[in-house]
């Protein structure tokens, strides 16, 4: 297991246009090849923007990413004639394939939080697609075929246990409170990539929420 904290994330974005970015992985201008890619996932972003701000129109080819809103308002614009407004408990899959276009923003009157999170798909190529899953209950997993991958939300009572999947990998990220895991502390933000572990669990040392995401083999 390998812990990462959110201290540790590379900072990015733009503070000045209201935009404030926390890489967990090599992305931009930041290289790093030790950490490119944790089996399917190649970026684990954490996105800051103030009212207003957001992401002008840019592109994005072979690459599965999924967004989750932690606190704020989403709203989604794509070249495929897709206009969303996502917000805490959904979550959303934008398939970009052989290539889309899409606009970002909080268009909001209050601070936006976000996590977004790039898979690399099996094969590249194919029709972009685009889903939004409305409020997923506790515990229902959200298939991600093209990447070979699974993501679990778990929402976590003050002691509760829940298992790790069994997987070769396994990306584990907290999104709020603090969790045990293998004996350590994880809070808001940190990350856990486990390889080929076997009947690991969390448990939460208060309220929490956790991401994690299932891969088979890369």
């Amino acid at each position: 297991m390998d812990v990462r904290r959110a201290s540790e994330r590379y900072r990015g974005g733009d503070p000045a246009a209201g935009i404030e970015s926390w890489h967990a992985l090599s992305f931009g201008p930041h290289y790093d090849p030790d950490n490119l890619r944790f089996g399917a996932v190649i970026a684990c972003n954490e996105e800051h923007l103030g009212p207003g701000a957001g992401f002008d129109e840019h592109p994005h080819s072979h690459t599965e990413i999924v967004t989750w809103v932690i606190s704020g308002e989403l709203t989604h614009r794509d070249s495929q004639g897709h206009e969303t407004v996502i917000r805490p408990g959904d979550v959303q899959r934008l398939s970009a394939a052989s290539g889309v276009r899409h606009v970002e923003r909080n268009a909001a009157r209050v601070p936006l939080t976000f996590l977004q999170m790039w898979l690399a798909p099996l094969e590249p190529g194919g029709e972009p697609r685009y889903e939004v899953v409305r409020g997923i209950a506790d515990s229902t997993p959200y298939a991600l075929p093209e990447a070979g991958a699974m993501l679990h939300v778990r929402r976590l009572s003050p002691g509760e246990r829940t298992a790790l999947p069994a997987a070769p990998h396994v990306y584990v990220h907290v999104v709020r409170g603090d969790v045990r895991l293998e004996g350590e502390v994880l809070g808001p933000g940190d990350a856990a990539r486990l390889t080929d572990e076997k009947d690991a669990e969390a448990v939460a040392e208060g309220a929490a929420e956790v991401l994690m995401w299932e891969m088979s083999g890369f």
